[in-house]
């Protein structure tokens, strides 16, 4: 497999055809290639919006949006895999968002033409897709419940395990998020002052549940939503 098919098939709604179809779609030139994409790069503002398809093959982005103040929330990380944008037919509610990188990071995009030309031909890449967009749902409507009835406590430790599922790596009992995060961070996903996730931070340290370094968060494995949650992690 050619390294640009094997990108290809790292990529969430591509991962279970078989390599003669990814090489058929990659005879189409459905995907378009960008250049390597600096760290801190704004890929996308809400006044900058493309459409299309747009696939993370390397690296992370972020999703937020700014109030009337100017304060950034954060929306999304997508990683490695990952996909944003809308097309006519639909969107993945990325389309009023700003999208930055926050490591160096490669990304494709696909056109609607393309798009729909490979859904019309390929069944199983649709129903895979189908798939993808109930997932992201669920996640959204989980992350709802989760703001809306837990205390800053259970909101702070259900987002470290979110991450840590997503982009975690294994060390002992803890594991270690893969993504630069300080108070000020964690506070923009979760819509709160910085200086109330500093509290709870510190409690956590107290507890054992969380050990914190420079701009580093490790999570205990105890406190992942349960014993599926590790086979999605790294490996050290």
């Amino acid at each position: 497999m050619t390294e640009k098919l094997w990108y290809l098939s790292q990529i969430s709604i591509f991962e279970a055809l078989s390599d003669e179809e990814m090489a058929e779609i990659d005879q189409l030139n459905a995907i378009e290639h960008f250049n390597h994409i600096p760290k801190n790069t704004i890929v996308q503002t809400p006044e900058t919006v493309r459409e299309g398809l747009f696939f993370v093959k390397e690296g992370k982005v972020r999703l937020y949006k700014l109030n009337a103040e100017g304060k950034q929330f954060t929306v999304s990380i997508l990683g490695k895999g990952n996909m944003f944008g809308s097309l006519n037919a639909f969107s993945l509610g990325t389309s009023r968002v700003y999208i930055e990188t926050i490591e160096a990071s490669f990304i494709c995009s696909m056109s609607e033409l393309k798009f729909e030309q490979l859904m019309l031909g390929r069944p199983q890449l649709a129903l895979k897709f189908m798939k993808v967009l109930s997932d992201q749902l669920a996640d959204r409507e989980e992350q709802l419940e989760q703001l809306a009835f837990n205390d800053l406590r259970g909101r702070v430790i259900y987002l470290l395990a979110t991450l840590s599922t997503r982009f975690g790596i294994v060390q002992d009992d803890y594991v270690l998020i893969d993504l630069p995060l300080s108070h000020q961070e964690i506070a923009n996903m979760l819509g709160v002052t910085r200086e109330a996730v500093s509290v709870i931070m510190r409690d956590l340290v107290k507890d054992g549940a969380i050990r914190t370094g420079r701009m580093s968060v490790q999570l205990a494995t105890s406190l992942l939503p349960n014993s599926h949650a590790t086979q999605a992690l790294q490996k050290s």
